[in-house]
């Protein structure tokens, strides 16, 4: 079984001592670059969400290209990572949560597979829209390897970026009952879910969000901390990578009927 692992900002370069292979697919939506490695005792298609170099903003990822090549390379399990902005003072910085629901502002971005060129409408369930298995390993997987207690849920709420948010944004959004504040969680998950690929997200707590600190929010911050916990990011994947397992009747599996 394959894994693919998408990295968030700030761990593009987590498997570069292993030398990956790199490997180009062609999608309808266009081509992807991901990277092969055997790692804990899998095949793990990894695959940097904004570049090796970090070159493609959160607004211009290729989602539907990224999803339908994982897809194509049999990675019927898939991780993200994800840096946010904590909107809950009792998600600190450095901390671990795994999302189990989400909030849409994304306004720009190609959202489904199911445009209805085929002549059919599909409408996808998302009332559990995170794989219930995938966080579960998550939540065992810090405990196991780091002896920590993550955030086993919490609402992420997808901005359309590159630009930060408002302090004003960050209250509304905190009173729709966001927790964390990201820009590239959707459509990443509804796609997931319409490939039927069983998707999971494990974000890392890099800054307060505007507002909530009275300090301004830089990248710099963002990549310091993604830094800080990069070892523990590295061992919890690790762990959760060797035993993450397939389902073939897992709700994942049965998007639409």
């Amino acid at each position: 079984m394959r894994v693919g692992l998408i990295a968030g900002s700030g761990i593009e370069d987590l498997y570069a001592k292993q030398k990956p292979r790199l490997r180009t697919v062609a999608t309808e939506y266009g081509d992807v670059q991901l990277y092969l490695l055997d790692a804990e005792g899998r095949e793990i298609v990894f695959l940097p969400r904004h570049g090796m170099q970090h070159s493609i903003p959160p607004h211009r990822i290729n989602y539907r290209a990224n999803i339908r090549a994982l897809a194509e390379m049999d990675c019927t399990c898939v991780i993200s990572t994800n840096a946010v902005g904590s909107m809950n003072l009792e998600m600190e910085p450095g901390d671990f949560v795994v999302a189990d629901q989400f909030l849409d502002f994304t306004k720009q971005r190609p959202l489904t597979f199911f445009d209805g060129e085929d002549g059919q409408v599909r409408h996808v369930d998302l009332t559990e829209p995170y794989c219930p298995r995938i966080r579960e390993v998550l939540r065992e997987a810090c405990a196991n390897a780091l002896g920590e207690t993550l955030h086993p849920a919490g609402t992420y709420l997808c901005a359309e970026g590159p630009r930060f948010e408002t302090p004003a944004e960050i209250e509304m959004f905190r009173r729709l009952g966001g927790d964390v504040v990201g820009m590239t969680g959707v459509p990443e998950v509804v796609l997931a879910r319409e490939a039927g690929l069983c998707y999971a997200t494990l974000c890392v707590v890099s800054n307060w969000a505007a507002g909530i600190s009275s300090s301004r929010i830089t990248h710099e911050e963002v990549v310091e901390i993604m830094d800080r916990r990069q070892d523990d990011l590295f061992q919890l994947l690790r762990a959760a990578i060797e035993t993450v397992a397939d389902d073939e009747d897992c709700e994942c599996r049965r998007p639409f009927i």
